[in-house]
């Protein structure tokens, strides 16, 4: 590693389904997606990504489904926009056992789950794959989830955060505080394997949570999961400031993302949190090829698989707007809605139509792509790290699983070349390989405080 350099981080981002962010590149003739369903799928991915040294794979999810374009779900199935879709957290098991090093970012709603059962499942996870999981935090933007979980709308979108923030306070006296370091002794000559005096209830009385209970886990190696978040308004960055390990954010352009890079640096700054405590993270597309023509050319295939359609279909869900009903170059008028404030805020500052939506949507989402060969995608990753501030990024796949074999033999061996990407992993927990740092929570986050 060249001196002074700084490490790009890269996940790889995916999702228990068939058509995660570009839509409609299932039909491409060698695209897998359609495999998600079995083990295997799974198992060769986390070894694939573990060959390329990723540092982990973000795995998204939703409860409830897209049907605010058109007001149905018509779209949704014959494109298969992210439904069906299996549960991510079964997915881990098998995936640790086949790899050492990887990580596991895993999306769940913490609106849906009880935070008692919810600490065992991720503390189970942690133990399984010796310290190598993470939670993604979310606290959903579909009024479809809402009605299928039972209730007539979600909560409003700052009083989520406020419960989000009473869940994380319930999860930290669990994970932090009910077992002591050295409460488990595992001594079978005195007959003793976890000491009483050490191992304590959690009793909270709280305005969303009553729980009252020891956690069911004894100490997994990293307690608390690291912490991934994405949230961009006020609130959400309040929340990341203080709970969030890891931020993912989606940029347009390199001004803009450094502004919300820098917001989330003093987010963390003002709840008393160094700076550089959150590492941020981009979604981005790439597609490389050996030469810069090639990958122009297979840029070309792919975009005529794509459905823009259905990534219009997807944008319409994230914001709570049904833009079936506008024509091609009508003004898109701005709606606040209880969807993800980010989206619509953009749609806010901008002069959108559905042709540009649809232009837009062209590879069948929205995320930057960076085309060509291996020294263009390097030169450009390498600018967006420092003109922006970013300390990595959540590569999509767009086929599947082309798109990181491709970067892993094409694009890996050229940042390791300058110095900008690692040649081996390092030791350790998910937390001890991001940070350089202890396995468990640094000291001022406020989850350590709930340490005994």
């Amino acid at each position: 590693m060249a001196a002074g350099k700084k490490k790009i981080l890269l996940n790889a981002f995916n999702m228990n389904c068939i058509g995660h962010i570009n839509h409609g590149l299932w039909t491409h003739p060698r695209d897998t997606s359609t495999r998600y369903s079995t083990l295997e799928y799974w198992t060769e991915l986390a070894q694939l990504l573990e060959r390329g040294l990723f540092d982990g794979l973000f795995i998204a999810d939703i409860v409830g489904v897209y049907d605010v374009y058109r007001q149905s779900v018509d779209v949704t199935l014959k494109e298969s926009i992210q439904l069906p879709v299996n549960d991510p957290l079964l997915l881990v098991s098998a995936m640790a056992a086949v790899t050492k090093h990887l990580g596991f970012g895993l999306t769940a709603n913490l609106t849906y789950e009880p935070p008692y059962l919810f600490a065992r499942r991720l503390s189970t996870l942690d133990h399984l794959s010796r310290g190598r999981v993470g939670w993604n935090i979310v606290t959903g933007y579909l009024d479809s989830a809402a009605k299928a979980m039972g209730l007539r709308e979600q909560a409003e979108h700052d009083r989520r955060y406020d419960q989000a923030d009473e869940y994380l306070e319930v999860l930290y006296k669990l994970w932090e505080g009910s077992w002591e370091d050295g409460a488990v002794v595992n001594d079978p000559q005195q007959r003793i394997y976890a000491r009483p005096d050490k191992v304590h209830k959690v009793e909270h009385r709280g305005e969303f949570y009553q729980v009252e209970g020891y956690h069911l886990c004894e100490p997994s190696p990293q307690r608390t999961p690291v912490l991934f978040q994405a949230g961009s308004s006020d609130r959400g960055l309040l929340f990341a400031g203080r709970h969030a390990e890891c931020v993912f954010i989606s940029g347009q352009n390199k001004p803009s993302t450094k502004a919300q890079v820098d917001k989330v640096r003093a987010s963390a700054a003002a709840a008393g949190r160094n700076p550089e405590d959150i590492k941020v993270f981009m979604g981005l597309n790439v597609i490389v090829g050996e030469t810069e023509e090639a990958a122009w050319a297979k840029h070309a295939e792919y975009l005529s698989y794509a459905s823009a359609e259905a990534g219009v279909a997807h944008f319409s869900a994230s914001t709570g707007i049904d833009f079936s009903g506008y024509a091609f170059d009508e003004p898109i008028q701005y709606v606040k809605s209880n969807a993800i404030q980010s989206a619509t805020k953009n749609l806010q500052n901008n002069d959108w139509t559905l042709r540009k939506l649809l232009e837009q949507h062209a590879l069948g989402g929205r995320y930057i792509t960076v085309v060509g060969s291996p020294q263009q995608v390097a030169d450009e990753l390498e600018s967006w790290i420092a003109e922006t501030g970013l300390d990595g990024f959540n590569l999509t796949r767009i086929v599947t699983p082309e798109s990181y074999v491709d970067f892993i033999d094409l694009v890996i061996p050229e940042l390791q070349r300058r110095g900008s990407y690692k040649t081996a992993y390092d030791d350790g927990s998910l937390r001890e390989k991001l940070f350089r740092a202890g396995a468990q929570l640094p000291q001022q986050h406020t989850g350590s405080s709930y340490r005994r």
